[in-house]
């Protein structure tokens, strides 16, 4: 079993969220995550050995060149999200503090005899987030910083895009900072806090595991199969689930953004459920969905990331209820409701190679 690490906590803001979102996006300012899992693998089978474990293709990847992979079960619900950089002697994997255990003991049941040391380093690294071209004061390994650059919402090799909608810009960066070095980078930079991170993240229609992720999770239903799956690499745990629903079904869920009557002077909280409001005013009885997260944003104003039964129409009127009340909201697509049935496309449709 690997050391427990030390607590990192993360500040929410510093005072004021609004101007901490305009600097963090204006590139002045940087956030500390807080806790995650930071994992190595070293050894010269490292990346075969990743490569037949996860959803995206790691076999040739070089140093420095940054991606997502998911770990998937047999039936292809979404365990890990892992954001994935190797600098040609190791392979580093950050993935949610909360599930950093689990996936330890799963990658060390795995090794078999590949020629693979697994290690835990995350009392050792902090991780550090911006926008722009990451954090100068990256902790360098052979040579490569270890800046990992977030896709989203491009379209990597292999990948498939669901959605023509662009959502806000979005060139985020998370680096590792050793931490007895933390304090001092952060004093370079404007302050700001993990609220500051979540809004920009919302506003660019960014699922992450903590906040979208359930037990039931597919790839298709958050557009992860444009960052994190490659639709022809060789087989891994899930995949045959993951074609089946691309090529012949349709994801049950689609993740939504949400635009929300700022009147009431409140937020939903994460759990709140969703209901279609039909003719005449007249609302559904039965939840259609409920909100994952939901933040206050510096140009748009409220907003949320639901996750919604596909059948619920992409123009529909929508109320979001919870304890402290109701709230109109409106819908902006992110998973389409046509999401799937590739088999019946035409594949120059399918692969948008990073340009769309």
């Amino acid at each position: 079993m690997s050391p427990e690490p030390k607590e990192h906590a993360a500040k929410e803001h510093f005072g004021n969220p609004t101007i901490e979102q305009r600097n963090l996006a204006a590139g002045t300012a940087a956030v500390d995550l807080g806790a995650r899992g930071i994992i190595t693998v070293t050894g010269p089978d490292r990346l075969e050995w990743l490569h037949s474990l996860l959803s995206q293709n790691l076999k040739n990847l070089l140093p420095g060149i940054s991606a997502e992979a998911l770990l998937l079960d047999p039936q292809g619900h979404i365990e890990h999200v892992i954001h994935f950089l190797d600098d040609g002697e190791s392979s580093w994997l950050v993935v949610e503090a909360e599930s950093r255990e689990s996936f330890l003991a799963w990658l060390n049941k795995m090794i078999f005899r590949m020629k693979v040391e697994v290690a835990d380093r995350s009392a050792d690294f902090a991780v550090i987030g911006h926008i722009g071209d990451g954090i100068p004061q990256a902790f360098v390994s052979n040579g490569v910083a270890l800046v990992w650059q977030d896709p989203w919402p491009g379209v990597v090799a292999g990948g498939v895009r669901y959605s023509m909608q662009r959502p806000a810009k979005w060139q985020w960066t998370e680096s590792l900072i050793e931490v007895g070095k933390v304090a001092p980078v952060l004093a370079e930079y404007e302050q700001a806090g993990t609220m500051a991170y979540d809004a920009l993240r919302v506003a660019a229609h960014r699922p992450r595991q903590l906040t979208e992720v359930d037990a039931k999770a597919l790839p298709h239903e958050f557009d992860w199969m444009s960052t994190a799956v490659h639709m022809s690499k060789g087989c891994y745990r899930g995949q045959e689930t993951v074609a089946k629903v691309h090529n012949l079904g349709h994801p049950p869920r689609r993740l939504t953004f949400l635009h929300l009557d700022g009147s009431g002077h409140f937020l939903p909280s994460a759990g709140d459920e969703v209901f279609v409001a039909g003719e005449n005013g007249v609302v559904e009885d039965r939840p259609r969905g409920h909100v994952t997260i939901a933040t206050q944003h510096f140009e748009s104003g409220p907003i949320a990331l639901a996750l919604l039964s596909r059948s619920v129409p992409e123009d529909a009127a929508l109320i979001v209820r919870g304890d402290s009340g109701e709230i109109d909201a409106s819908q902006e697509v992110i998973v389409p409701a046509s999401a799937g049935k590739a088999a019946d496309l035409p594949k120059r449709n399918l692969l948008m190679g990073g340009k769309h």
